[in-house]
């Protein structure tokens, strides 16, 4: 048998399998942020995943980067979010929720007139954003002072109480895709000359700030974090991936969390090989890899000590069943990117199971 369909325990969350569903932003909750009976449809319908890992969400009301993702922010998004996990676990399913800040990729059309924050007054440059108006320039954000940083850390911890009270199995902070967790972890944009710039340790040190304070909240066991040391979206690089993957791992080691995502843009290069390698010398629980993975990669990658759990994205956005398609090396369904933000049910929760389409 595959080594994907083995079980494994990452902290408080026990896994029946080894296929983890990717956070993927869908902006089906609309523009009040509360999560609907649409999008609990469409998690229940992936609830034979390992994990479910749910999509970026934002931990405070003025934080939108989308026109329609979820937040985390007030006690009408945890009863939206109550339909949604209720439903996972009525399918035997697991799920956790992802706490997101975008920073400097949100935009003040999106914010009631808010000018976005970051580690500096760096905007992204050479991409819009889609706003109301339509789409816009990135616009040059606010450099956080260090007294409002712990604020930031309040927010995250706040939205993961709530989201264990809204019934998810653990929580995920989202320190990638150059959102503000990693606009402070790296270089290319944090440019500060405080504790919170310069060194490794000190653009780590907001991160580890906000992992603490949740784990205080909700226990190491039930919190993970995801890091895309490679990953260009959003405007942002490192001059010292490998070096910031093996502090950052090694620090949330020590911390004993539940698991570390690595979020790879194309796992079979060789470079994004050399951090992953970094992060499973110095993470010793489940390191969960992501980026490009089929059934035999990812297979060979959990065989070889490589990775523990697999995560899988645009295969659950068409493959509702994904898990049993690749336990029976069954042909996956293709994305329609057409549908991936807009509105609606098409493209969200009307990609048949195979047992449907070979009836």
């Amino acid at each position: 048998m595959s080594p994907l369909f083995t079980p494994i325990t990452a902290g408080a969350i026990t896994l029946p399998n080894r296929i983890a569903m990717a956070p993927l932003t869908r902006a089906r909750a609309g523009r009040t942020h509360i999560p609907n009976a649409l999008m609990a449809e469409h998690y229940a319908q992936r609830a034979g995943a390992g994990l479910l890992i749910a999509e970026a969400t934002m931990v405070s009301a003025d934080a939108s980067a989308f026109t329609g993702e979820p937040g985390i922010f007030d006690e009408a998004c945890v009863a939206g979010w109550k339909g949604v996990t209720d439903a996972v676990h009525a399918k035997g399913g697991r799920i956790a929720l992802q706490l997101w800040h975008p920073g400097r990729a949100a935009h003040s059309l999106l914010d009631g007139g808010r000018q976005p924050v970051s580690s500096s007054d760096r905007a992204i440059q050479g991409d819009t954003i889609h706003t109301p108006d339509g789409p816009k320039p990135y616009e040059v954000p606010r450099r956080l002072d260090v007294t409002e940083l712990p604020g930031i850390v309040d927010l995250f911890v706040e939205g993961a109480k709530r989201a264990i009270r809204a019934g998810f199995d653990g929580v995920q902070i989202h320190g990638a895709h150059g959102y503000l967790i990693d606009q402070f972890l790296r270089d290319s944009v944090n440019d500060r000359t405080d504790g919170y710039g310069g060194s490794i340790e000190n653009r780590a040190r907001l991160l580890l700030e906000i992992v603490d304070a949740v784990s205080a909240e909700v226990g190491a066991g039930r919190v993970s974090v995801r890091i895309s040391p490679l990953v260009a979206y959003n405007d942002i690089r490192d001059s010292q991936p490998v070096a910031l993957v093996e502090y950052v791992a090694r620090e949330l080691d020590a911390r004993g969390i539940g698991f570390l995502e690595i979020r790879h843009g194309d796992q079979s290069l060789p470079e994004e090989q050399a951090v992953g390698a970094a992060a499973r010398r110095s993470f010793r629980g489940p390191l969960f890899l992501n980026g490009g993975f089929d059934a035999v990669s990812a297979a060979e990658a959990i065989a070889s000590g490589r990775g523990d759990v697999i995560v899988f994205g645009k295969p659950f956005i068409s493959n509702p069943d994904l898990v049993d398609r690749l336990r029976t090396n069954a042909p996956l369904a293709e994305v329609d990117f057409s549908t991936l933000y807009s509105p609606g049910p098409k493209g969200y929760t009307d990609y048949p199971a195979l047992d449907a389409v070979t009836a």
